[in-house]
């Protein structure tokens, strides 16, 4: 098959080269917006003059043509282009003759990739921003479905200190919220329209740049027609920002695994959303909370590959900028796949607060506020710290915990103990006294709640 850039050369490059250079497999997702990409421009065209209102009419109606029978199947895309820019313009031209061949003056495959790309990757971080939204959704509910359940936090994996379920879940919500915030400056650096920047040096046709990104909703142009068709920063930044989701995904479903585990047993995944063993029957595995912590090793190599593909490049196009495309595919179709999957599991999972509250009751978590009963008390903190300790190491001696500790050993080990510590280390009140901003007492809680349902109001409002 000859190619549509055969001039100096014959056009006729062998088979095995053909099928090494060729991007139709997987750039041809973009037809869509190749095709939007190709109208705006036939009507720049004829806007400047450069082309016939007869012929802008006959290139858009060719190009909506192509448009609906790829879409119903009726038009399937030839394997042999070299690309989905290559497929589109000789199907065009196939269908209405020469006038289709005028499509592209003004304009080079160089930034003819570079504006599908941007149009292409803007529909899908819309659609990220929609899926986070729901994910923060979804754990909201949960914490208010679970607002007052007691469980032991952690720090190193130990139990810590006393929180709420809800206060943990809002923690995510808070990850959430700024992966949104940067999907939302993502955006506004990735809507900035390449196209006209031809080849690398602009064209000697005089365009209107601005009308055709207007037309294709674009808040700007590229100022430097060098940087328009090698800028593959929004990629980049993309990547980057959905590692980061992956990140936060990959955590939760980290402390999914382990709380669905008989060793903590704080939550039961949905059947919907566990496997069982092919030899041990009693098994409930939480393959999908894995997959996504999987996975999210996979987003990372793509953003490592685009920036290492990036790294040595020269000015302006070059043919590795190729190589671009499938490690993005693979990011977005990868982390759209976990957000799918991860609202409704987190939507049909169980909290088992009974559990959480006896794990926290055996850990010595309210040791803290043992201290800080002695401190006002008049104590200094660290001599309070270390009767505290003396407390917890006689509780182990006995086998019992601090709240079932006799007032006699208390005062044994100083004489300010009285028998109100026993309100004042109670797990409720303990959750209770955490009044500072952003802590775990319910009622900060409740402002949380409300703060995370106001940003993502915000963002409703402004996508």
């Amino acid at each position: 098959m000859a190619k549509l850039w055969q001039g100096v050369t014959d056009g006729v490059t062998s088979k095995v080269a053909d099928d090494f250079n060729s991007s139709i497999s997987f750039d041809s997702r973009m037809f869509r917006e190749d095709i939007s990409g190709s109208v705006a421009h036939a009507k720049m065209l004829a806007k400047c003059g450069i082309i016939s209102e007869e012929e802008k009419n006959g290139i858009i109606a060719g190009l909506f043509g192509i448009l609906e029978d790829l879409e119903s199947g009726a038009l399937a895309i030839d394997p042999e282009c070299e690309d989905i820019h290559m497929f589109v313009e000789q199907v065009l031209t196939e269908r209405i003759g020469e006038s289709g061949k005028r499509l592209h003056t003004a304009r080079s495959r160089n930034d003819q990739v570079a504006l599908d790309l941007r149009l292409y990757l803007r529909r899908e971080t819309d659609s990220f921003v929609g899926l986070l939204k729901r994910a923060a959704e979804t754990l909201v509910k949960k914490a208010e479905e679970y607002k007052t359940a007691v469980m032991p936090g952690y720090t190193h994996l130990q139990r810590a200190q006393p929180i709420l379920f809800s206060h943990h879940l809002l923690a995510y919500c808070m990850m959430l919220l700024r992966d949104i915030d940067r999907l939302c400056d993502c955006r506004e650096r990735l809507n900035v329209s390449p196209i006209g920047s031809c080849a690398l040096a602009g064209t000697t046709y005089k365009t209107d740049r601005r009308f055709e990104a207007e037309l294709l909703g674009f808040s700007d142009v590229c100022r430097n027609s060098m940087d328009g068709v090698s800028d593959r920063d929004f990629a980049l930044e993309l990547l980057s920002g959905i590692s980061i989701v992956m990140t936060h995904l990959s955590r939760f479903c980290e402390e999914l695994i382990l709380w669905s585990s008989w060793e903590f047993k704080f939550v039961r995944l949905s059947d919907d959303f566990t496997t069982g063993s092919s030899i041990m029957p009693q098994k409930k595995n939480p393959d999908m909370a894995e997959l996504i912590r999987g996975k999210t090793g996979r987003v990372f190599g793509d953003l490592m590959a685009l920036l290492t593909v990036l790294k040595g490049l020269p000015l302006a196009y070059n043919k590795d900028m190729q190589e671009d495309k499938e490690a993005v595919f693979d990011a977005v179709d990868t982390v759209k796949a976990c957000l799918t999957v991860f609202v409704p599991m987190i939507s049909e999972m169980k909290a088992l607060p009974e559990n959480m509250l006896k794990a926290a009751q055996t850990g010595f978590i309210n040791a803290t506020d043992l201290a800080d009963y002695l401190v006002r008390k008049g104590l200094p903190f660290r001599s309070a710290y270390k009767i505290a300790g003396q407390a917890v190491a006689r509780c182990e001696e006995l086998g019992c915990v601090l709240e079932t500790l006799s007032i006699d050993e208390y005062k044994a080990l100083c004489d300010k103990f009285d028998s109100d510590l026993y309100a004042d280390i109670d797990l409720k009140t303990c959750v209770e006294k955490r009044i500072s901003e952003g802590g775990t007492s319910l009622g900060s809680v409740e402002e949380q709640i409300k703060y995370v349902k106001e940003k993502l109001s915000e963002t409703e409002d402004n996508i």
